[in-house]
Formats: C-alpha cells, sequence, structure tokens
C-alpha cells in the first residue's frame, strides 16, 4: 500500500520516512518480561536483555527501529531481572539529547500507583501515564521488546492518522495453521479490525485468503487520549487482567476505529513478493535458528545495511585473532561470524556464531553453535548444534551435543535437538547468593 504524506513530512532519499507524526509520538517499551520458553538462558536476565547476532540485545532491535523512525522520546519499563538490561542502556543508548526533547527512560515497576508490581502490559502502561501526560504526545506507540525485525513506525503513523484511526494494531499475515499461537485479527475489506482473539483453536482467515491468517506483532498506535481513556477504563474495570490482548483491544474493536496495519508496508529491508523478516525468538530452538540464519551467505536479516543501522552499546575491543596453521592445528573460522576480542587459537570454527572475547583452543572443533560472550572451550573439546550461555568455561576434551542422552543428564536439550550449556551447569556459578 501506498502512504501519501502528511503535510510537514517528507521522504528521504534512502526510502525512510521522516515525518513530524514521529517528533509528536512516544514509545512505550514492553520489557519486563523473563521469556520462560528461554529456559535457564534468562535465569539471571530478562528476555529483552538474552544476546543476539554476535554484538546485540534482543531489545537493540526495537530501540533502532524507534530513532531510526525519528521516535526519539521512549520509556522501557523493566521488571524482572533488569540489572544486565539497565546497565545495557545506560551503556549504549545513552546518546540521546534532553536539549532536543530526546530520552530513553527506564522504568521500572515502582507500586507508583499502589503496592502492587506491573499487573499486566496494559497495567504497566498505566502505572506510568503520569510521565506520558507530562510529555503531551499526540500519539502512544506501545511496542514489545523481544522480538528481531526492522521497522519504519513512521508509516504506520501515517496510516493511523490517515484512516482516523483511534488504534491501529500491526500485524503480518502467517499460515492459518500457525495462527493459534497468536492474537489473531478479523478485518473487512478496509482493514477494520472488527473482533480480536488471542490464540484460537479456530483462527479467522484473511478475507479472500482462506489459508492465511492476519497475527498481532504486540505492536499498537493509540491516540494518546483515547490511550489514556482505555487505561483508566481498564484499572476500574473488575476481574480485569489488565493486558493489551485479553482486555483493551477485544473492548474497543466492538465499538471505536480500530485499524489493522500490515508489516510488508513498512517493514526494512524487504522486497516486493518477499515475505518480510520478523521473528519470535522466544524459544532455544527459534533462538539457535535465528542466529543461524545470519552465518548463510546471504541471510534473511540484513544486518550490513548502513540506511537502518541496528544500534547497540560497542565494547572496545582488538580484533579477532586466528593463529596456528599445522596439519589438525589450525586456527579458523569457516561460515561464521566471529566477533572483536576472539581469539581462534588452532581450533576449527564451522558454520557458527562467536560474539566477544571467545577464546577456541587447540584442536577445539565448533559446528553450527552460537556461542555466547567471555567463553573459554578447552583444548581438544568438541561442541555441536549447541547455545553456549555467557562466561562458561568449557573443559578440555568436553563433548557437547553429540549424544543427546548424556547431554541431557547434565545440560538441557530443547525438542529440536539443541543443546544448552550454563555456568551453573558446570558447577561455575558466577552468581554469589551467600
Amino acid at each position: 500500500m501506498q502512504i501519501d504524506p502528511m503535510p510537514g513530512d517528507h521522504v528521504a532519499g534512502s526510502g525512510r520516512f521522516v515525518s513530524q507524526l514521529t517528533r509528536n509520538t512516544i514509545a512505550f517499551v514492553l520489557a519486563g518480561g523473563r521469556g520462560s520458553r528461554l529456559m535457564q538462558l534468562t535465569d539471571w536476565r530478562s528476555k529483552p536483555a538474552v544476546p543476539f547476532g554476535g554484538k546485540f540485545r534482543i531489545l537493540d532491535f526495537t530501540l533502532s527501529n524507534c530513532v531510526n523512525s525519528g521516535i526519539r522520546r521512549i520509556g522501557i519499563a523493566t521488571q524482572y531481572k533488569a540489572q544486565s538490561l539497565i546497565r545495557h542502556l545506560q551503556r549504549g543508548w545513552s546518546f540521546l539529547d534532553g536539549r532536543f526533547r530526546e530520552a530513553i527512560d527506564v522504568l521500572p515497576a515502582q507500586q507508583q500507583i499502589n503496592e502492587d508490581w506491573y499487573l499486566g502490559t496494559a497495567n504497566a502502561v498505566f502505572q506510568n501515564m503520569d510521565l506520558m501526560r507530562r510529555n503531551a504526545p499526540q500519539y502512544v506507540i506501545i511496542l514489545s521488546g523481544d522480538h528481531i525485525y526492522k521497522m519504519d513506525y513512521g508509516k504506520m503513523l501515517a496510516q493511523h492518522v490517515q484512516r482516523g484511526a483511534d488504534m491501529s494494531i500491526a500485524c503480518i499475515d502467517v499460515p492459518l495453521k500457525e495462527a493459534m499461537d497468536f492474537g489473531v485479527m478479523h478485518v473487512d475489506e478496509n482493514n477494520r479490525v472488527i473482533d480480536f482473539v488471542e490464540k484460537p483453536a479456530n483462527p479467522p482467515c484473511i478475507p479472500g485468503r482462506p489459508d492465511r491468517a492476519l497475527a498481532s506483532m504486540g505492536i499498537y498506535v493509540f491516540n494518546a487520549d483515547f490511550l489514556y481513556e482505555q487505561l483508566i477504563r481498564d484499572a476500574d474495570t473488575p476481574g480485569s487482567s489488565h493486558d493489551f490482548g485479553k482486555d483493551i483491544i477485544p473492548h474497543c474493536v466492538k465499538r471505536y476505529q480500530i485499524v489493522a496495519h500490515n508489516f510488508a508496508d513498512s517493514a526494512v529491508g524487504s522486497h516486493p513478493g518477499e515475505r518480510p523478516y520478523w521473528r519470535d525468538v522466544g524459544t532455544i530452538d527459534a533462538y539457535w535458528e535465528a542466529n543461524m540464519e545470519l552465518t548463510k551467505v546471504t541471510p534473511e536479516l540484513d544486518l550490513y545495511d548502513q540506511d537502518w543501522p541496528i544500534w547497540t552499546y560497542q565494547e572496545q575491543q582488538p580484533p579477532a585473532k586466528f593463529v596456528f596453521d599445522n596439519d589438525g592445528r589450525r586456527g579458523m573460522a569457516i561460515d561464521s561470524l566471529v566477533s572483536g576480542g576472539d581469539i581462534i587459537s588452532g581450533g576449527t570454527v564451522h558454520r557458527s556464531l562467536l560474539f566477544s572475547n571467545v577464546r577456541v583452543h587447540s584442536y577445539a572443533t565448533v559446528e553450527d553453535s552460537v556461542i555466547l560472550p567471555k567463553v573459554d572451550i578447552g583444548e581438544g573439546a568438541r561442541i555441536r548444534k549447541a547455545v553456549i550461555d555467557k562466561n562458561c568455561n568449557i573443559p578440555a576434551g568436553m563433548i557437547i551435543g553429540y549424544d543427546p542422552e548424556a547431554d541431557r543428564k547434565r545440560f538441557h536439550v530443547s525438542e529440536g535437538g539443541v543443546t544448552l550449556v550454563t555456568p551453573d551447569m558446570l558447577d561455575q556459578s558466577i552468581h554469589h547468593l551467600r
């Protein structure tokens, strides 16, 4: 769908939509969840803080979309084990300038309304409504902090205003058989949402496409005053779970102008006819697969796009180093991503993604694996189809990923056969509780 610019807007040469609308918008990012399906990978960090792609955190993708779209007033609601995330935000996202009404506000649950912590997604926004009102935005965009995608939010805002919507919901079309895992929208021929059901057993299809459904991406644009009204109403409703998908949206679709926004119209980096890139890396298998995709010759997610950079905290590290060139002891990495500070010292890496400060010692082999920062892989160790958490020291000669039954006795093995290893599983806990 072609979106015409609003008065005062223009489209930059790169194709980015630059708009007064984005400057009058506040983003509210929900980043407080654990992500329990990631198992022990989130024992000590929230899901948005989980490392991804060799140098990023999951949350960096949502925040980069905001900054690249021109939305530079951002609130981030945190709750579960947020210290790792807060430290990352302090180090990597402090460049916004308050003199230009730019800011990232970290909003931990503070019992601001009563003695409750955040009770749901809508309640998290409700408890910070005072902050939003003081900033006097015209529009508020509610975002999830735990998905991997690139999107120009300005285009969604433009459609929202042109359609005269009270609320807009970003959606992606998925196979009908997969739709039961999402909130699903039923729309009319004008893309007005006429029903919304959370994880339905029999999801409604897209008009004219009986094999596809419109799934919510957890991205919502509200007129600010309308949002405040709905949050107050929901807070006063007995029995509400205070959730956008379960409470706010079902109430609104029957009464107000709610419009679906097709992600394909604002996805960055996708080509006509291609399914735009969006990943929920909410399980170990999905997380491993999304990282492994980046090792392909031409991955679906383009991290090298200078027109839409992914911003993050950049550690000052020396270049990666590969040493020894003897038969059987050759430091090399093939079809892999290797980060700064890594030393491949006579070991071999195939089809893997290594974060910073990883050491692979002589005669060790790493295949089809995701190795998080500060991992030391001992001499002669063999690792295959694994996720190795930060700060693990893999002993010399240890074998991981070759015998699932043996791995299950000491590590976690996913349904897809990915072995997750954390320091606690190796009796190397770095968390001193007593």
